[in-house]
């Protein structure tokens, strides 16, 4: 597999501090966004040890004699990404009942992996992946928030809840709670497709189908760059964190 990929992270227009993080590994290809709340201390850290324990599994647990996974290697590869997510939960919850300061932090966490020919998207919280394949752009995650529950009741349509004052709650996050539910799915990967995974801040406010023109006409990190523009002219009220994927040749 050759792929190009790029990441970058904008403090916006009205934060003092920036609470996202992210990482590219492109030896392991594999890609995190992690979008921490909790005040300038606990959401940075909350974030760090997201991505750090996720990256930290994901590069040990092939040679640890004492895991126990799956003989199919598609389940396998969940059960790598479902484990290493609930250990970065532990850690920030234990962190935050050990030190008082870190109470409350909690962080989103969002997971692309792309191994034997698939892709792996694995996340908790409202930190988004997008699949863009040809001229279509698909969100592939759920939003783990109130305004989407409120969407799939019928109380609330996609516009309003782009404006609700209750848009930034969401409903499953790392370190809150001891232990999460994580949502995954794995497919196919194809020559040309790009993913594109971000924090709230830009998805908040910008439409999918001017994302998807954005990454289909210019290099990733051409379109990384205009997309933290775009976000940040709309008044970029949240940190702003983008990672494009394309995948150029599939082996």
């Amino acid at each position: 597999m050759r792929i190009i990929s790029c990441g970058m992270t904008d403090v916006g227009m009205k934060r003092t501090n920036n609470e996202d993080a992210y990482l590219i590994n492109d030896e392991l290809n594999l890609f995190i966004v992690c979008d921490g709340m909790g005040g300038h201390v606990g959401g940075e850290f909350a974030s760090s040890i997201g991505v750090n324990t996720v990256e930290e599994v994901l590069s040990t647990i092939d040679a640890d004699p004492s895991a126990d996974l799956p003989d199919d290697p598609v389940e396998a590869t969940r059960e790598k990404l479902r484990y290493a997510i609930r250990l970065a939960g532990k850690r920030i919850y234990e962190k935050a009942l050990a030190e008082p300061e870190y109470k409350g932090m909690g962080t989103t966490v969002l997971v692309l992996l792309l191994e034997g020919g698939n892709s792996y998207v694995a996340h908790v919280g409202d930190s988004r992946s997008y699949l863009i394949r040809e001229d279509v752009i698909e969100q592939l995650t759920e939003d783990h928030s109130l305004v989407n529950e409120k969407i799939r009741a019928g109380e609330l349509t996609p516009e309003a809840a782009r404006h609700h004052k209750l848009r930034n709650i969401i409903t499953r996050s790392l370190g809150y709670q001891e232990d999460v539910d994580i949502d995954t799915q794995v497919r196919a990967i194809r020559r040309n497709d790009q993913f594109l995974l971000c924090s709230d801040g830009l998805s908040n406010l910008l439409e999918a189908s001017e994302i998807g023109e954005v990454v289909r006409s210019l290099s990733p990190q051409a379109a990384a760059r205009r997309l933290i523009e775009m976000a940040c002219d709309r008044g970029g009220d949240d940190n702003i964190t983008i990672i494009i994927v394309r995948i150029e040749e599939v082996f």
